[in-house]
């Protein structure tokens, strides 16, 4: 076992009784697709959850990478939490604008890191506005806290594992994209970068495994949805995406299910499709 998914997501019900809880640290995590137009941080400025910071994934990432918010080092990923306030005694809610989507990338981040007290809003903002709860505009400034000590887990693959694991075929590899830029169909939202998949990866477009309130699916459902998708969850399971960040919904779909071999793809199509020298299927 890699870790513990204890109320890995959380309702807006629940967060409506717990906000006002001593030890609750809540997260806006909002991030678009450069192609959306939409600034993360103007909308947060302008309404939010009572009481939320927010979390900027293109800041606290691995800054020396030319690779987009790739996952930061132990040392600046403790920094930021420490700025924020977060210490190992609160218990993290994070959500996003969109609903279910870039929330569980920084939901995989504390994971990583080693942190297990962190839960994803089902439904996001959008859930938590369409049922007449508050929000506001303040912005507050958080006071620093000592530096949480973190460890890092092996819940990471880089572009030389997922090869070995695309021609072995040992481990599922799950692409989360949208189906027309799986077979490379429809073009990438970054230039430069070739169209289509990793080699023997299989598509299963994020969404699917989502209500049309943002919500999670059932975990019978999620198991469903895989098997249809044609996985084999017996498998240790490497996902992937644009860049990381939907790869990271389908982390939190397994992890209900309570599959535990799962890891993510950081660099996903961003570093794979931009290399010649890996290779691209179609179709």
């Amino acid at each position: 076992m890699l870790y513990n998914d204890t109320q890995a997501v959380v309702s807006t019900q629940w967060l409506d009784t717990h906000i006002e809880d001593a030890n609750l640290k809540l997260l806006d995590a909002s991030w678009y697709l450069p192609n959306m137009q939409r600034n993360a941080y103007a909308e947060y400025s302008a309404s939010h959850i009572p009481g939320a910071l927010f979390f900027d994934i293109d800041k606290i990432c691995d800054e020396t990478s030319d690779l987009p918010h790739m996952a930061p080092s132990i040392k600046t990923f403790s920094a930021c939490l420490g700025a924020m306030g977060i210490s190992d005694s609160h218990q993290v809610v994070v959500y996003d604008g969109a609903g279910l989507f870039s929330a569980a990338r920084v939901w995989w981040l504390f994971k990583l890191m080693g942190l297990d007290s962190v839960s994803v809003l089902d439904g996001g903002l959008p859930k938590w506005r369409a049922e007449g709860r508050k929000t506001d505009n303040g912005i507050i400034l958080p006071e620093r806290c000592h530096i949480i000590k973190c460890n890092q887990r092996p819940m990471m693959k880089d572009a030389t594992q997922v090869a070995e694991a695309s021609k072995s075929n040992d481990h599922e590899i799950i692409d989360a994209r949208a189906p027309g830029r799986f077979s490379g169909i429809d073009p990438e939202p970054r230039k430069g970068l070739r169209s289509g998949h990793i080699p023997g990866s299989k598509n299963l477009f994020f969404k699917t495994l989502l209500h049309d309130d943002h919500t999670m699916k059932s975990s019978d459902e999620l198991c469903a949805t895989f098997l249809a998708a044609g996985v084999d969850i017996s498998k240790p399971v490497i996902t992937s995406c644009g860049s990381g960040i939907t790869a990271a919904i389908l982390n939190l779909a397994l992890a209900q299910t309570g599959k535990r071999d799962h890891f993510l793809y950081d660099g996903s199509w961003a570093e794979w499709g931009m290399s010649h020298s890996l290779p691209v299927e179609t179709g």
